[in-house]
């Protein structure tokens, strides 16, 4: 019987080659061409922005980072954060543990769980890591993280237990800041360059993806649950692309201390609010906009289940369908009234 080590030991040897490093980058002459809106910034007369440019150009390719990801299907899919793509705009290229390269082409992305899909350009078949169940995972199971730390350091693996479920986090980056819900928690380390990569149990299953980690603490690491994966690469497969539930409110999630900052009647359910204030809650032409969802309401439940800091409108719409009909508990100038609206995609 194989001790911990050694079994460690096993499973690396067999899923490292299935975890690869994901490089985003483009000719500068198509730039140069193109000057899309989100990189014109760059092209001002800027000394610091001019300096920030010279550092990510090589040769005739300006490069805007990268990270980690890992193969999770024999075709060559290639499952990564988002914040890892940067944008839909760039080109590609994977390296395999060996140092092999290839082109890959961007299939879709879940931004609403940090997570792109990409495709590697060739008819070979890969090998993938197999993906396990996210629902059975227990507090303090051994797991390993695997990537390529700080873009450095490659096949990278981190040993840990799962340290928390269920976490809700704010994640920021250069361009990106995001909230993540229902994130797994370990202390394996998880270093710059390793988002994307692989979270794997003791049977070599990947259980979650690599996502984040708090900076000003040590060993608290946050990895999105495998099983929205599994569910977006269904959709890849019968779509072509994610195809995801949409209602179409920019909310804050209540509680007890919000509920009293804000002196509202309830702690619990979603106030209907853009947080920067600037503009209406409730998207034009979205289900909800018409449904007659107006900004300030407080949506109380979705079809009769309360909501909370612990169900939040977007834990309802994981598990909802495009094309459902939901009603509406809505709190709106002290009456409670209820709404139906039929879900559309994103």
């Amino acid at each position: 019987m194989l001790n911990q080590e050694q079994k460690i030991i096993k499973i690396i040897e067999k899923t490292l080659p299935a975890v690869v490093s994901i490089e985003s980058y483009k000719n500068l002459k198509e730039i140069e061409k193109k000057k899309p809106q989100w990189i014109f910034p760059f092209f001002e007369k800027d000394i610091f922005k001019t300096d920030e440019l010279k550092k990510k150009v090589s040769g005739e390719h300006i490069h805007f980072g990268g990270g980690s990801g890992f193969i999770i299907d024999q075709s060559g899919i290639v499952a990564t954060n988002a914040h890892v793509i940067v944008r839909d705009y760039l080109d590609y290229e994977i390296t395999d543990s060996s140092g092999k390269k290839f082109l890959a082409s961007l299939i879709s992305t879940d931004i609403i769980h940090d997570v792109s899909f990409l495709k590697i350009k060739s008819e070979s078949s890969f090998l993938s890591i197999p993906l396990g169940d996210s629902s059975k995972i227990k507090l303090g199971q051994s797991v390993l993280a695997i990537g390529n730390a700080l873009g450095i350091f490659s096949n990278t693996v981190s040993s840990g237990i799962i340290s928390g479920l269920l976490r809700n986090i704010k994640a920021n980056n250069e361009s990106i800041s995001e909230n993540l819900h229902g994130l797994i928690q370990t202390d394996a380390a998880i270093n710059p360059g390793n988002s994307g990569g692989p979270l794997i149990n003791m049977a070599g299953e990947a259980i979650g993806i690599n996502a984040a980690s708090v900076t000003r603490a040590e060993n608290i690491g946050f990895a999105i649950p495998i099983n929205v994966i599994k569910k977006d690469l269904e959709q890849i497969k019968k779509y072509g692309k994610i195809i995801r539930p949409f209602l179409g409110i920019k909310y804050i999630t209540l509680d007890q201390k919000i509920g009293k900052i804000l002196n509202l009647p309830v702690d619990y359910g979603a106030l209907a609010i853009n947080q920067d204030r600037a503009s209406d809650s409730i998207i034009k032409n979205s289900p909800a906009h018409k449904a007659g969802v107006k900004n300030k309401d407080i949506i109380l439940a979705i079809d009769d289940k309360k909501i909370t800091s612990s169900f939040t409108i977007q834990d309802f719409l994981d598990n909802a369908k495009v094309g459902q009909k939901i009603s509406l508990k809505i709190l709106r100038d002290g009456k409670e009234i209820v709404l139906n609206a039929t879900l559309d995609s994103i």
